[in-house]
């Protein structure tokens, strides 16, 4: 009887550490990706979320004024809801790629994401040669942190 419990107490470590084992760095990679970020004038926040097959979008969840009146006179009407990062995906060198659309200029553009640590995130979009960076902050940090009430 003992050794029954035994095997089955051995068999469940294994299954344990054999499923840690198989987490990959992508993994480790969407606890920094994932949350709601806000840009460096704190006129928009984006919740990135993964949206299927390894990808990552972004959505507005937060705009003030001033960043609403300008989408609309680029042609968008509700800046809230809207998808901003398209389809980014996981690069081998760990940065995301993706698609990124500018409200206020109505257009699509080529983007690159980075996160150097968990508040972090280095965002680039270009239009064939001109390209523009930004350093965005998460949001959400304290909601992460803090235990669930």
């Amino acid at each position: 009887m003992r050794r029954i419990k035994f095997l089955a107490a051995l068999t469940a470590a294994a299954g344990l550490a054999a499923s840690l084992a198989i987490v990959s760095p992508a993994s480790a990679q969407d606890t920094f990706t994932y949350g709601v970020w806000r840009n460096p004038k704190n006129t928009v926040h984006v919740e990135i979320k993964p949206c299927g097959d390894g990808r990552a979008c972004g959505n507005v969840v937060w705009a003030n004024e001033d960043a609403k009146a300008d989408a609309k006179k680029g042609g968008t009407p509700n800046l809230i809801g809207l998808q901003l990062l398209r389809d980014f995906q996981l690069q081998k060198n760990g940065s995301w790629k993706g698609r990124v659309f500018v409200p206020d200029l109505n257009m699509t553009l080529a983007g690159t994401a980075d996160f150097p640590d968990a508040t972090t995130m280095k965002a680039r979009g270009c239009l064939l040669l001109f390209c523009k960076s930004q350093t965005w902050r998460r949001v959400d940090v304290a909601a992460r942190a803090s235990p669930a009430s």
